[in-house]
């Protein structure tokens, strides 16, 4: 007598969905790996594609190709379109697939806190699509000054606006204050880069912070140095095509830009509301599952949620943060959950082993927390190089990335710097779907 290998499905190919399908390479089980893309994508890196330093294929790595070895993984770019608990049954743009035990982990996209016309003007990183735009808009910034005769609108062109200081913020900030004073120093006639204007909106009274009010500082400083102008306790009331209008102090004011850039919040992909309606269970405001101490939902033991839309407290009741490490330990641990069950064996709950944190804000200067000690400067960035360059999925991706980073830091050179017809003539209005009410 056969009996069927159990079913796993995983949804979403980032570092929770890819982690789980390779730690279960030895089990048991027939895994089914859906993503509506068929790469797995280096998210940390993504600021260095919109401001030129790499292209996306050296921070994307195809899914098949990851997981070729894997001869119990299957992999389909598709869409998932609804999810059936009660029937264990996953309806896709063009699949219909049974589960025994259903893994979701589909991500994040951008949050503009119900300003859903916000997006075509300031677009957010969370994609490639996203890097291309923003590497666009930079560019096309500087070309447009270069032609510009009007002082006041060469200014504007010149004049980039960060929104959100966390480390998404504060990398793409300190990357755009380098390519403005370095990089391209001597490639324009009629302007001078230099005199760049590159602000950064924080509404708390710091940058970073979730880091040390003391390594807050240091960021700051070295921001500072690159050209960019850090305003805190500053919210942003509206955000138009030239401009916009903040409140800081009390007074509301216009900044007259053409370039904004959204790194200032996060939201779960509307896949959740799907599963919180059918299991009963409420979103955060970031539209967040809370999950059991096994990552499970609440009444569904096979149901696993992981990632950034899981809601998942450490045993002091903290919040565990929607970063790559987070996700890669619960990838394997759920995939350790799921193996003791086959056997009939209990798991202890998901425990988070806290590696630090690390913010690059340009070359040579970063700063790192590491349980409680904190690092900032050259030592810093080298942990930050060595740190992601480890993390990143394949040999060639690896070696690619350090040999780029090489010829960049000794060349102040940024070859990624195309403006291409087809990014040039994107429809912009085209982001305005990310932050759709559900």
């Amino acid at each position: 007598m056969t009996t069927t290998a159990h079913r796993v499905v995983i949804i979403g190919g980032g570092f929770a969905g890819l982690s789980a399908a390779i730690a279960l390479k030895d089990a048991n089980v027939n895994v089914t790996l859906l993503d509506k893309r068929n790469f797995h994508l280096f998210q940390p890196l993504l600021y260095q594609i919109a401001t030129g330093s790499l292209s996306e294929s050296e921070i994307a790595s195809p899914l098949r190709s990851v997981l070729a070895r894997h001869k119990n993984v299957t992999v389909y770019k598709t869409e998932v379109r609804q999810i059936d608990l009660q029937q264990q049954l996953i309806l896709t743009d063009t699949l219909q697939l049974e589960y025994d035990s259903l893994i979701v982990a589909t991500g994040v996209t951008h949050n503009y806190y119900g300003n859903y016309q916000w997006a075509e003007h300031a677009p957010g990183l969370k994609s490639v699509e996203d890097a291309l735009e923003i590497r666009q808009r930079i560019f096309m910034a500087f070309e447009r000054a270069e032609k510009e005769a009007d002082l006041e609108r060469r200014k504007a062109q010149m004049r980039f606006v960060i929104i959100g200081s966390g480390p998404t913020g504060v990398e793409l900030a300190g990357s755009l204050g380098e390519l403005a004073h370095n990089t391209l120093k001597n490639d324009f006639r009629n302007i001078d880069p230099k005199h760049v204007e590159i602000l950064l909106l924080e509404g708390f009274e710091r940058i970073l912070p979730s880091y040390s009010p003391k390594l807050s500082k240091i960021a700051t400083g070295n921001l500072t140095k690159l050209g960019v102008k850090v305003l805190t306790n500053t919210k942003v009331i509206d955000i138009q095509k030239d401009h916009v209008a903040i409140l800081a102090d009390g007074i509301e004011s216009q900044i007259a830009t053409r370039t904004v850039l959204w790194a200032a919040g996060m939201q779960a992909t509307p896949l959740t509301q799907n599963i919180a309606t059918q299991a009963g269970v409420e979103l955060d405001r970031m539209g967040r599952i809370a999950v059991n101490p096994d990552l499970s939902v609440p009444g569904f033991a096979n149901l696993y949620v992981l990632g950034d839309i899981a809601s998942c407290k450490t045993a002091a009741g903290n919040l565990l943060p929607g970063i790559a490490p987070v996700a890669k330990q619960q990838g394997s641990y759920i995939a350790g959950v799921i193996k003791n069950k086959l056997i009939g064996k209990l798991s202890s709950p998901f425990k988070y082993f806290d590696k630090g944190n690390m913010a690059v804000i340009g070359r040579n200067k970063a700063v790192a927390q590491i349980w409680k000690l904190e690092f900032s400067g050259y030592f810093a960035w080298i942990m930050w190089v060595f740190v992601h360059v480890w993390f990143l999925v394949g040999y060639d991706s690896k070696l690619g990335i350090m040999l780029r980073w090489a010829w960049n830091y000794w060349t102040d050179k940024r070859q990624a710097r195309l403006i291409t017809l087809e990014n040039s003539k994107r429809d912009n209005s085209a982001l305005a779907y990310k932050d759709k009410p559900r």
